[in-house]
């Protein structure tokens, strides 16, 4: 083998520096990621010497000598700390492999295709060395790979927060991000039933999720997807979370992810819709965002309500709910809970001797639907009791029909 490499030795470079020239433009046509990284000339001449470097340890390998890795490990560390994916890096190795096999075969043939079966044994050992160079750039590229991989998560980690906190200036790191200054987003706070796995499908928005002690936040970039597609996106996850109306500019994120938190505080734990927009709660979101006075609303409008029993109060204030849902429709709200129109109404009567408020007045009505989006909110910030600690139902002949 080594015998026959040195007789077409001349005639074997300058057909593998025209394989070279030929895999060089292969690879700028069809591997858009080398085409963004490199230009002819540099990448000609690493193919160039990978080739070389294939030939050499053909005479290697076969004197039964190590094939020298160094170059190959060099290349996958280099190819790994510019962002080149391993697919593609791989990709033109084979290429490569295939194109010095024909190139050998092709040598041979010129000077002498009587010789051609002394080169045959060749192929394991060249085949072999190939392997073996692939696999040292392989390893070296993942080993070089992890740290980059974590400089960029704790880059991309700081420019997410330089938006989403309103600490930065926005527009560089909404450019850095690969983000329009200017465009259509939205930000989703996400409670903790953790991140979607996935979209519905190719029209879901692009969102970048930052993790954080505080919880979970997604940058949504809608383009021209209405913002619906985002409660969609959550939808397979069943995840409680606030959406944030629509904004047009980096510059406004920080204020849309305030908004994102304060709508999902309005999401119900259970018995409603857990991914919710901020503008379809915006009473509840008044309320949330106005705690101290979300407490005066509630003692000034419904304190009579809630210094009843705890039975007494629950039934009360579901009714109330219910109505308020029903718009105000006592027969609609009877079908929902499972009674009679007439104990709607009685359980209504009361609960306007109680507070002192008339149903029939919708100012008082907007403060008996203010305050009790106030009483659910505070109990949904209270931790939940103890079984032991909760108290039984019981029936009240008060409330059969």
């Amino acid at each position: 083998m080594e015998r026959i490499i040195e007789e077409i030795r001349g005639d074997l470079d300058r057909r593998i520096a025209v394989a070279a020239d030929r895999l060089a433009d292969r690879t700028l046509t069809e591997d858009p990621a080398y085409a963004a990284l490199l230009g002819r000339t540099e990448l000609r001449e690493r193919i160039h010497r990978h080739l070389r470097q294939a030939v050499d340890g053909l005479v290697r390998g076969s004197r039964g000598l190590p094939v020298d890795l160094s170059e190959s490990r060099a290349t996958g560390a280099l190819r790994a700390e510019q962002g080149l994916p391993l697919a593609s890096l791989l990709r033109v190795q084979r290429h490569g492999g295939r194109l010095l096999w024909q190139t050998l075969t092709e040598a041979v043939v010129a000077h002498d295709r009587a010789a051609l079966p002394r080169l045959l044994p060749g192929a394991v050992v060249l085949w072999d060395v190939l392997d073996q160079m692939t696999d040292a750039a392989s390893d070296a590229y993942r080993r070089a790979e992890s740290p980059r991989a974590e400089r960029d998560r704790e880059l991309r980690a700081s420019l997410l927060d330089a938006l989403l906190d309103g600490t930065g200036a926005a527009d560089e790191a909404a450019a850095r991000l690969g983000l329009p200054a200017r465009g259509r987003f939205a930000v989703i706070a996400l409670g903790p039933s953790g991140l979607p796995e996935s979209g519905p499908g190719p029209v879901a928005p692009r969102v970048l999720w930052r993790t954080r002690a505080d919880g979970e936040t997604g940058l949504v970039e809608l383009g021209r997807l209405p913002l619906e597609s985002v409660r969609e996106l959550l939808a397979p996850a069943g995840a409680r979370a606030g959406i944030s109306p629509v904004v047009e500019g980096a510059a406004d994120l920080a204020r849309a992810r305030r908004l994102a938190v304060l709508a999902l505080r309005t999401a119900p734990a259970s018995g409603g819709p857990l991914t919710v927009l901020l503008d379809e709660r915006l009473p509840a979101a008044l309320v949330a965002g106005q705690s101290e006075l979300a407490g005066r609303l509630r003692q000034v409008v419904l304190g009579p309500v809630l210094a009843l029993p705890p039975e007494d109060r629950r039934v009360l204030l579901t009714t109330l709910g219910t109505w308020l849902t029903c718009q105000g429709s006592t027969t609609y709200a009877a079908q929902r809970l499972y009674c009679h129109r007439n104990t709607v109404s009685n359980r209504l009567r009361r609960l306007e001797q109680l507070t002192g408020r008339s149903l029939s007045d919708p100012a008082q009505v907007v403060e008996l639907a203010l305050a009790h989006a106030a009483v659910i909110q505070h109990a949904s910030a209270e931790p939940a009791p103890s079984r032991a600690a909760r108290p039984r139902a019981r029936q009240d002949p008060k409330d059969t029909p």
